[in-house]
């Protein structure tokens, strides 16, 4: 029988700027540490004459230190945050450099910052930056990983790789004790963004990048650079993630904009052993730092996810089971990872709730944002159907350079396809909103779920009103068929909802979040699941994600029992 687990959110953190990156350090003695990087554009002004600056891409590093004491209202308290160029990626090196635990960060500027920590855990600590690279002109560092990470590596043989914004590859390695960086070698992998690039982390020689050519490559760099070892067309979008499993060899797992989780064998990468349809852009794969099949996904539009893998490394399954998600609303899921943290105590009875604002969905319902998933090809997400392939890949990721015309996720339509950020238009009738395709004539779901049976007529707002008494607290209730569900009446014809403008790592794009009336869109209710079971769970973990529309870092427990 399957397992059960649920969610619960310890603390929320207000980061100011759009958050996109979270790690907590891997290192032994400094597990309660957790960085957050930020990114934000900003636009200028216009000057006299029409002419305008180029946008600014601000962003600010936070540095935390996490509780694990009983009783603690807010666990998570702020070391230090200093202002620094955007941040698009950031890694801790996973074994100590000069005894002291290190930090990578790619940025903005197109260059990979080394940050080292100073002090202790328990006195107090900061980081204070100790090295720095340039990947080269007019780009963005997109990415980075450390070959340490089984945890084995001696510093003297730590290897970083950055991906960035021109589709380079790029391989460093650490000079000494001061933690100085050494360009090794740099190739053109990706006729556009090189989204992400990885280690090998059982063979540091072997290296992985994923772009927005949709290409998932491998290279050797024992045998150069100038041809790669596969390539592979199997993901339909951009490939933004990939991560090797550090607990078994030969398995590596891969994310796209296309909203699948593809699980290689490394040997034979013409096809891969899982497909796992996450219903969302796949920004960032993190495995469990102790447990083998455990993989956590950070989903952009449709929230974050930990995935079960066990049946497929067994040969027993093509697709891996999603078994908890930690919802989010209105808001983009990006930064994400596990912490090594021992979680003190029992798991907090199921009374004091959830999740963010939902409970996760047992055994993976597809709920997505509000309501039941849309039937596959129908377009899930935020804003209509997924593009076509080559339309550009939604509303995910660090978009291009200023001035190259390719959007977000890969080069601009072409004139009169209109697909925005987030995929083509879609037709009239079918509505935008948050949740997939709009109602069927006479449905009248609104944001809440299938409207009530003739007669019913409750919603939210309690029983239908006797008739002649008045509209209950939800308005007058609508003409039959109108259904406005608990955004009030339904827009007229043509008029749609508000578009508000918000940015992305390195774009921006529109959505729809609030009605015509300039009110935010109302979230659907669901009770709470209550357990048929008293067990205790069985294993707990400490969790870290991040969320861009809405510039928050969540901190948050995973507790799973046996059904």
């Amino acid at each position: 029988m399957a397992a059960r687990s649920r969610t619960r959110t310890l603390q929320v953190v207000d980061t100011e700027f759009s958050a996109d990156a979270v790690e907590w350090c891997p290192v032994p003695g400094w597990h309660s540490l957790l960085a957050c990087g930020t990114y934000q554009l900003q636009r200028p002004s216009d000057k006299a004459g029409g002419e305008s600056e180029p946008p600014l891409r601000v962003g600010r590093l936070y540095l935390y230190r996490f509780s694990t004491e009983e009783g603690c209202a807010a666990p998570l308290m702020e070391l230090q945050r200093a202002d620094a160029p955007a941040i698009l990626d950031m890694k801790w090196c996973h074994v100590p450099v000069s005894e002291r635990p290190l930090l990578g960060i790619a940025n903005a500027r197109g260059a990979l910052e080394l940050q080292q920590l100073t002090g202790s855990e328990k006195s107090g600590c900061a980081l204070e930056a100790v090295s720095s690279l340039d990947l080269g002109p007019d780009r963005l560092a997109l990415s980075l990983d450390w070959s340490t990470g089984r945890g084995e590596s001696s510093a003297s043989s730590v290897k970083v790789v950055c991906s960035d914004s021109k589709g380079c590859v790029s391989l460093l390695s650490l000079c000494g004790s001061a933690a100085s960086l050494h360009l090794l070698s740099q190739w053109k992998g990706h006729e556009f963004e090189a989204w992400i690039a990885a280690f090998d982390y059982w063979n540091s020689d072997v290296l992985y990048s994923g772009g927005d050519d949709c290409r998932l490559k491998g290279w050797d760099v024992r045998t150069g650079s100038s041809c790669p070892i596969f390539t592979s067309r199997r993901h339909s979008m951009g490939v933004c993630s990939i991560q090797s499993n550090p607990h078994r060899e030969h398995v590596l797992a891969t994310g796209s904009y296309d909203e699948h989780v593809l699980l290689w064998d490394s040997r034979h990468m013409k096809q891969p052993l899982a497909d796992t349809h996450v219903r969302g852009g796949v920004w960032r794969l993190k495995w469990h730092p102790s447990h083998e099949p455990l993989l956590l996904a950070a989903c952009m539009h449709n929230d974050f996810h930990i995935l079960d893998c066990r049946a497929v490394l067994d040969g027993s399954s093509e697709e891996s089971e999603i078994i908890s998600s930690y919802i989010l609303h209105n808001s983009l899921a990006y930064g994400a990872d596990w912490s090594r943290l021992s979680l003190a105590g029992p798991a907090p009875a199921e009374e004091e709730g959830e999740g963010l604002a939902d409970p996760a969905p047992a055994e993976w319902e597809g709920e997505g944002l509000a309501g039941p998933a849309p039937a596959e090809g129908e377009g899930e997400g935020l804003a209509g159907p997924a593009p076509a392939e080559g339309e550009g890949e939604g509303l995910a990721g660090p978009g291009a350079v200023e001035g190259e015309g390719e959007g977000l996720a890969g080069p601009a339509p072409a004139e009169g396809e209109g697909e925005g950020l987030a995929g083509p238009a879609p037709a009239e009738g079918e509505g935008e909103g948050l949740a997939g395709p709009a109602p069927a004539e006479g449905e009248g779901e609104g944001l809440a779920g299938p409207a009530p049976a003739e007669g019913e007529g409750e919603g939210l707002a309690g029983p239908a009103p006797a008739e002649g008494e008045g509209e209950g607290l939800a308005g007058p209730a609508p003409a039959e068929g109108e259904g406005e569900g608990l955004a009030g009446p339904a827009p007229a014809e043509g008029e749609g909802y508000l578009q508000i403008h918000y940015e992305s790592p390195t774009a921006s794009f529109d959505t729809a979040l609030e009605d015509v009336q300039g009110r935010y869109r109302p979230e659907p209710l669901t009770p709470a699941p209550r357990s048929q079971s008293s067990s205790p769970p069985t294993e707990s973990s400490l969790l870290a994600t991040c969320s861009f529309y809405d510039h928050v870092l969540h901190v948050w427990r995973w507790d799973c029992s046996p059904a």
